[in-house]
């Protein structure tokens, strides 16, 4: 009977502890100070893997994958403030300092946020084609009141027939990156994704404005931007 109780007990911790980071899921691994890894939209942990092969020095690894992608559970909208909260609440929980969040695309995005939220708790920040507000070079102009998850375009990519879908994915893993043999794994990781956050998640970055956030931010950081379709394209964009 005391095994028996202290299996239930176990299990209820494990519930609890799952539970409480509903909206992502973290993969650890090494050891050292921490070095946390935050993927584009739709993109698991895995992506960050020949990145952590190519880092030198002892580092405990942090891999987040957020909810909606690669299998983790849907979570309601809004999202994104959701994984802002559950990431902070896990640096905080775990008493993390001498943080490093590197962060791609709304990765970097989230990273200025905690970095903003914890302040001296991250000590550098690595953004990779991280834009702070995506909704003023892609809208110029247009508030983000003005978007909302009812919207003709979002109901419309909802009701997708999957071909339809699986079409649209593809054109945009295309553009995504210049390496030809890689848009077949992008495309899969869109397809592997839950339909709703991939269309409703959208609209939550395109409605966010970090720009008065930056001023928050005192991290060290280094800026990435990859030089696509040009360098001189690349550097007017930032």
């Amino acid at each position: 009977m005391k095994r028996i109780a202290i299996a239930l007990i176990l299990s209820v911790l494990a519930v609890g502890l799952k539970a409480q980071y509903n909206a992502v899921r973290i993969e650890t691994q090494g050891t050292g100070n921490p070095i946390i890894l935050l993927p584009g939209f739709t993109c698991p942990a895995s992506v960050w893997d020949s990145t952590i092969v190519n880092i030198k020095g002892n580092y405990r690894y942090i891999k987040v994958t957020y909810a909606g992608f690669d299998g983790v559970p849907a979570v309601d909208m809004p999202w994104y403030p959701k994984l802002t909260a559950d990431i902070a609440q896990y640096i905080t929980d775990n008493q993390l300092t001498n943080v490093t969040i590197i962060g791609h695309s709304m990765g970097g995005n989230l990273a200025i946020d905690l970095a903003a939220i914890l302040g001296d708790r991250i000590t550098k920040l690595v953004l990779v084609d991280a834009i702070p507000c995506m909704r003023e070079l892609m809208m110029p102009g247009v508030p983000a009141s003005a978007l909302q998850y009812d919207s003709p375009y979002n109901n419309q990519m909802l009701q997708m027939p999957a071909e339809g879908f699986k079409q649209l994915a593809g054109g945009m893993a295309s553009n995504m990156t210049n390496r030809t043999d890689k848009v077949g794994l992008l495309t899969a990781w869109i397809l592997a994704s839950d339909r709703k956050t991939y269309v409703y998640g959208f609209t939550d970055l395109l409605k966010l404005d970090l720009r008065n956030t930056l001023k928050s931010v005192s991290t060290k950081t280094l800026v990435v931007g990859a030089s696509f379709p040009t360098t001189e394209q690349a550097k007017g964009v930032f």
